[in-house]
């Protein structure tokens, strides 16, 4: 088994342990540092180590305690001076004050009768031991106080395991996902249009420099870019298409009338052209904004969209081009899923499982048959027509 999906696996259960009435702290913070350990997540594991006791840290810790107990004034010199070489030391075993000894953290330990910096698995025993014999403490350990300490242990653990099964589920999906369409996108415009392919490649570039001027030089990039791609598709031409001027500066209009040629189902031309004249309007009006000076308004988050937007539509144009789709971007119904036929015909689950009988008694189906099928009206036939190839 993969060494993330183990550790996904841990912390998994760790939070499953948390969450239950009956759950182990102990156990869970053990499967969190197993965890942490995998992935090599340091503050993670450092912090469990200290909640199972571990003397390198708690030791250093219980002397910064005790200091803060005898120093309670932040003005002082002493207790200034006194403060900043604890935590230099505590820094030098890879302590961070956020996460291994915030003030929160240190409250808690600083309660003896609450246990202290003992393992959390020696506290857990006592409290249950209090519960089970009836009594608010034994001399040493006070009931309210270990179930405080435990509270907070199991709070901080379950923010903690939280983060890093996030973190494991989630991480690299988007940038792994983009990384895919961008590659792809690159690899088919440098066999179409090198120069366009290299204006693409320099915007998603300058999004990602931390000057504004880059930011705002990228989304005039994006607009040459389709420019540019709309003279390779469809040329200018002083004559209408569908009443749309299609000369050189209508480079949107240009766009939808190739997808308008290009596409054969309505709906996805309908998508495809809608998302066309989307990122054109939505281009002109930041680019205005940037022409004039306005910078409040262009940040890097709008450039970025407009780096990724332009991406997405490129793609979808890409995906039209001869010898990709453009034959036909339908689906054929003679293997179309059940789920196909239930989604794109509107129809109930009941009638997708008669067209397949149909389709299979009768080693495929036309339209003359589909217009047979009990529950197939007109409008379904019609919409067939739109979604799918028939052989």
């Amino acid at each position: 088994m993969p060494q993330k999906k183990i550790a996904l696996q841990l912390v998994d259960e760790s939070l499953k342990e948390l969450e239950s009435a009956k759950g182990s702290v102990l156990s869970a913070i053990q499967k969190l540092q197993r965890a942490s350990d995998i992935v090599d997540d340091v503050d993670k594991n450092i912090w469990c180590s200290i909640q199972l006791g571990d003397p390198q840290y708690t030791e250093p810790l219980k002397k910064l305690l005790d200091f803060l107990i005898e120093h309670t004034d932040p003005e002082e010199r002493e207790y200034q001076e006194g403060l900043k070489k604890y935590e230099k030391a505590l820094s030098e075993i890879g302590l961070n004050h956020n996460i291994h000894y915030s003030s929160e953290e240190l409250n808690v330990k600083a309660t003896n009768s609450g246990g202290g910096y003992l393992n959390i698995g020696f506290i857990e025993e006592r409290y249950a031991d209090l519960v089970r014999t009836k009594r608010g403490n034994d001399g040493t350990y006070y009931k309210i106080n270990l179930n405080e300490h435990i509270n907070y242990v199991k709070k901080k653990a379950h923010e903690l395991a939280s983060q890093l099964f996030s973190q494991l589920k989630f991480s690299g999906t988007v940038s792994n996902s983009f990384d895919l369409l961008k590659n792809a996108v690159d690899d088919r415009l440098l066999d179409l249009n090198p120069m366009i392919a290299e204006q693409l490649m320099l915007a998603f570039k300058s999004v990602s420099s931390d000057k504004e001027e880059e930011w705002s030089q990228s989304l005039t990039t994006c607009r040459r870019l389709l420019e540019g791609l709309a003279d390779e598709l469809y040329p200018p031409s002083k004559e209408k298409f569908n009443g749309r001027p299609v000369g050189q500066a209508q480079y949107v209009n240009r766009l939808w009338a190739f997808m308008d040629n290009s596409i054969q189902s309505d709906s996805n031309k309908n998508l495809a052209k809608s998302h066309i004249d989307f990122l054109g309007s939505w281009l002109e009006k930041v680019n205005k904004l940037a022409n004039k000076g306005v910078h409040a308004e262009l940040e890097q988050l709008e450039a970025v969209k407009s780096v990724f937007h332009t991406y997405l539509v490129v793609a979808d144009i890409l995906n039209y081009l001869e010898g990709s789709g453009t034959g036909s971007s339908k689906p054929s119904i003679t293997s179309a899923s059940l789920d196909e036929l239930e989604a794109l015909l509107n129809i109930s689950r009941n009638t997708a499982k008669e067209i397949v009988k149909t389709r299979v008694n009768e080693g495929g189906i036309d339209l003359e048959l589909l217009a047979g099928i009990k529950g197939v009206g007109a409008k379904t036939v019609e919409r067939a027509k739109e979604a799918f190839e028939f052989d």
